[in-house]
């Protein structure tokens, strides 16, 4: 199973300390990741809450180790927010979900995670680390991913979307207590992070 890989906390200057941290180790993919963000991302989308107002922006790069998602957003409620890649590049707001026009809501035009027709969430292509905002509304992500190319995103038809959800992903992991039979239908498919707060088609 492939797995997201967290690089590193947020800030350029978080990445460049750790390439003192040795040589040819993790230290290195860092300044290559670094280097790779600060050359101009290959793919960038613009998120927008259902009103239309920018909230932040997340770009994708080309890696070594895979596509680098950096994600930075502002004005907002502090905690964790739930981000994906979703299937669909259409976000509007009070929209139908494919398939199934007698279902709206904010952004159901960009449909399901990416490779959700494949499996259950936390094992969806689009599936990525949640998003953390401090007390000062900001919130800074960077993180690695083998799942998806940055072409990808982008060659299909019907292109891609980034989805911040108003609540935190579980990634499925619901305790046996809670829930004998395990994850049900909503968590396999959705994690359970709460309503479409904001998104933005991949570019």
């Amino acid at each position: 199973m492939r797995q997201s890989v967290l690089v590193t906390a947020a800030t350029g200057a978080a990445v460049l300390a750790l390439t003192a941290c040795g040589d040819g180790g993790e230290g290195a993919v860092a300044e290559e990741s670094t280097a790779a963000a600060e050359a101009g991302a290959a793919s960038r989308a613009v998120l927008r809450d259902p009103e239309g107002a920018e909230v932040g922006t997340v770009q994708f790069a080309e890696v070594a180790a895979g596509t680098e998602v950096r994600a930075e957003v502002q004005g907002l409620e502090p905690g964790f927010y739930g981000l994906h890649v979703h299937g669909v590049g259409l976000c509007e707001a009070d929209s139908a979900a494919p398939g199934n026009p007698g279902t709206t809501g904010d952004f159901l035009s960009a449909g399901g995670h990416l490779g959700s027709d494949s499996g259950g969430h936390p094992d969806h292509t689009g599936d990525l680390t949640s998003l953390y905002v401090t007390e000062g509304g900001m919130g800074f992500l960077t993180t690695v991913t083998d799942r998806f190319a940055v072409e990808d995103l982008v060659a299909d038809d019907d292109g891609s979307a980034v989805m911040l959800h108003a609540g935190p992903d579980n990634f499925g992991n619901v305790p046996e207590r809670y829930a004998p039979g395990g994850p049900d239908e909503t968590t396999l498919a959705t994690g359970d992070a709460g309503s479409r707060l904001a998104c933005g088609v991949v570019e």
